[in-house]
């Protein structure tokens, strides 16, 4: 189903009044991954994640471009699969993170540039540190959880973020400043 079907079906059966209104998702904390990758020295490719975090969407079904969204989550919970190597990022060579330290992402504006694509420009906060990023989103589906029997959304999106505009560079260039972040999110309708 494309998004301009999935619109028109949506005004049809909410009614022209409120198909036109921004309605609240919220993140399936236990389907929403940020999984973000970077090279090592030039020997490998070393990849840790963040998971089980909140957000919040307002979807404006009718004009996708009015929407926006919001997502946070501590530092603390990045995994790495590795302690070691988790407990070294938690330093000041990296995050130098205190219990309550956050990472934040609101949208500052929506592109849509195909029927279930859009670029999603935000504002990422790490480290103390804000800076534009551009999420080029995809919608994987929308309608009702075979399960839950409510209105659920998939999104899954890319960026590259570069680590010394955060003060994150530490072992650049030998370790990518670049890192490759790689985003799937599910989100249900609010109650």
């Amino acid at each position: 189903m494309t998004m301009k079907s999935v619109l028109l079906a949506t005004a049809l059966t909410l009614g022209a009044t409120s198909a036109f209104a921004a309605e609240k998702y919220v993140l399936d904390a236990s389907h929403s991954q940020i999984v973000f990758t970077y090279n090592h020295l030039g020997f490998s490719t070393t990849t840790s994640m963040f998971s089980g975090f909140d957000g919040e969407i307002m979807l404006d079904e009718a004009e996708p471009a009015n929407s926006s969204v919001s997502v946070s989550f501590p530092v603390k919970d990045m995994i790495t699969g590795w302690e070691p190597r988790t407990e070294h990022f938690m330093t000041d060579d990296f995050f130098g993170a205190e219990d309550g330290d956050m990472v934040t992402f609101e949208s500052t504006g929506i592109e849509v540039t195909g029927e279930k694509t859009a670029l999603i420009t935000g504002d990422l906060t790490m480290n103390d540190v804000t800076k534009s990023v551009v999420l080029d989103a995809k919608l994987n589906q929308m309608g009702e959880h075979p399960m839950a029997k409510k209105p659920w959304a998939g999104f899954d999106a890319t960026t590259t973020v570069t680590r010394t505009d955060f003060n994150l560079g530490q072992f650049a260039p030998f370790v990518s400043d670049e890192v490759q972040v790689n985003i799937s999110i599910e989100a249900m309708k609010a109650e």
